[in-house]
């Protein structure tokens, strides 16, 4: 006689291995529940506490887990009062800190708009092209807004605050661990449990000093052959802006284990201490040893785009579609590229293909939207911009799309139209600068000369960056009779496009009027 099946309630893991399921499942927060029910056991009951405490460990170390490679916010006190000063006027080609020392022929920016750090706009938002280096304090706090906050980005923003607050999400009783009554040295001696109490005082507690301790003793215990605890070391001096020190460990680690994480790591020092050069040759010496690996074929292409060497980049972002044909950043790249050459319908077929591969955002709809506008094919244009609209999730994303249907408005001729569109830009985004200098030349063609002149003001205290606007105060104070003003604003208009013909014309003929005088 076969017995009765037992009801579906009745069956049970044991606990251990159900949060270890939980954690294979990536369900992190169920994990350490049943981690901390086991732990709350009486001593005499515990069953491999050691294991839960380990699991517990990780589970909350990967619920707040960041990929340090990636993760690169230079914040307003790392720009400005940076000690790393190597050169301060580099040979052209070698700094990414002065904006004309790109040779690689890209478009000019009456063709792609540049950043504030004088480089191209680039296909991709990464973190390193969303802050630009201000030139001086005041800029710093008001212009990179990057963080999607009231406050410019620094350091203590984004993602460190989130990781260091995170202690008190996850434990509303305290903290898991107490660090400040740690034996460092006894878990030093255990490396299967150091690795993830370093980890979790990394990344989930944010104490890096802690962290470097742990580490240094680690190391110290492994007879300083485990090149995993090295690199580790150098991510906290790496954190702690000690540069140089960062990369002895990671050079030290390369030499024991060949491995793509560290010429990564190490390539990030020499981007922070301004030697793209240097980090170009690491990346190609280790594509030698590791011939198409994605992420150092595209590290060479994002150095050469930062440069101003576009041509060169998208040669290396094609090299990555060949190894990697789903690469969302390449294929935005490239798109991107071929709309600023003048070939928007090339540029329709990469943008298409993300459509395709289930990209479906904001910025994706609006770069569509463009594309069909400058491809002549009219009726795909407005459904776009009305999708891009309808997936904004903030206000800079809508001012983005209203600004370009704005630029869609004047290119049909519907003056009043685009009017419209740049106001809604502004009411959206106030720091807007170019929704500014072009309602000023909307003013201006209705005869009000001092409304386009304070939009100008605006648009070019906001953007020094860009020259349109102090190309339109000059041109606008040389009508009125300000002679003075119309030179200072036009040298600002040189220094900002140093190849802009109409400014040096300008240039010239106020230099001849104050020679006549």
């Amino acid at each position: 006689r076969t017995s009765r099946a037992a009801p579906a309630g009745e069956m049970g893991l044991e606990p251990l291995f159900q949060a270890w399921s939980y954690f294979r499942r990536r369900k992190f927060r169920e994990c350490a529940d049943v981690c901390s029910q086991l732990l709350e056991r009486p001593p005499g009951e515990q069953v491999a506490g050691a294991a839960a405490w380990n699991l517990k460990t990780r589970a909350l170390t990967e619920m707040v887990y960041v990929d340090e490679i990636d993760m690169d916010q230079e914040g307003i006190a790392e720009m400005i009062l940076d000690e790393n000063a190597i050169a301060q006027v580099a040979r052209p080609g070698t700094s990414l800190k002065l904006p004309g020392t790109g040779q690689g022929g890209g478009p000019s920016p009456a063709v792609r708009p540049v950043t504030q750090s004088g480089r191209p706009i680039t296909g991709f938002v990464r973190p390193s092209t969303q802050s630009g280096r201000p030139s001086t304090m005041e800029q710093a706090i008001r212009t990179p807004r990057t963080a999607l906050t009231a406050r410019p980005l620094t350091s203590a923003s984004g993602g460190y605050v989130r990781l260091g607050t995170a202690s008190m999400i996850t434990n509303p009783d305290g903290p898991f661990i107490n660090l400040s009554r740690l034996n460092l040295t006894k878990y030093a001696q255990k490396p299967k449990l150091a690795k993830a109490l370093f980890e979790y005082i990394f990344h989930h507690e944010n104490d890096v000093k802690n962290a470097l301790d742990l580490a240094a003793l680690a190391t110290e215990h492994a007879q300083f052959k485990d090149w995993w605890w090295k690199v580790q070391i150098g991510k906290c001096y790496y954190r702690l802006g000690l540069y140089r020190e960062a990369e002895k460990q990671f050079k030290s680690a390369l030499k024991q284990q060949d491995m793509v994480d560290t010429i990564l790591y190490l390539a990030k020092v020499y981007l922070r201490l301004d030697q793209p050069v240097t980090a170009l040759n690491l990346f190609k010496q280790g594509l030698e040893r590791f011939p198409g690996e994605v992420t150092l074929i595209c590290g060479i292409a994002r150095i050469y785009e930062e440069m101003n060497n576009i041509s060169s980049a998208a040669e290396y972002y094609k090299d990555v579609l060949k190894q990697d044909n789903t690469h969302v950043e390449a294929i935005a790249c490239i798109g991107s590229n071929h709309f600023y050459s003048d070939q928007p319908e090339i540029a329709l077929r990469f943008y298409r293909r993300l459509l395709q591969m289930g990209v479906y955002n904001c910025q994706l709809f609006n770069n569509l939207g463009l594309c069909c506008f400058y491809a002549q094919q009219y009726d795909m244009t407005l459904s776009s911009f009305e999708r891009a609209l309808f997936l904004a999730e903030n206000e800079e994303e809508t001012a983005d799309v209203w600004y370009n249907l704005g630029h869609v408005a004047v290119g049909i001729g519907d003056l009043n139209l685009a009017y419209q569109c740049f106001k809604l830009t502004l009411v959206n985004n106030n720091d807007y600068a170019e929704a500014y200098n072009n309602l000023a030349v909307l003013e201006m063609r209705k005869g009000h000369t001092e409304q386009a002149r304070a939009l100008l003001q605006t648009a070019s205290s906001l953007a020094p960056h860009m020259y349109e606007p102090h190309f339109n105060i000059a041109i606008l104070s040389e009508k009125v009779g300000d002679l003075q003003r119309s030179y200072t604003a036009a040298q600002k208009s040189e220094e900002a496009f140093p190849g802009h013909v109409d400014t040096q014309q300008l240039i010239k003929q106020l230099k001849e009027h104050f020679a006549m005088l």
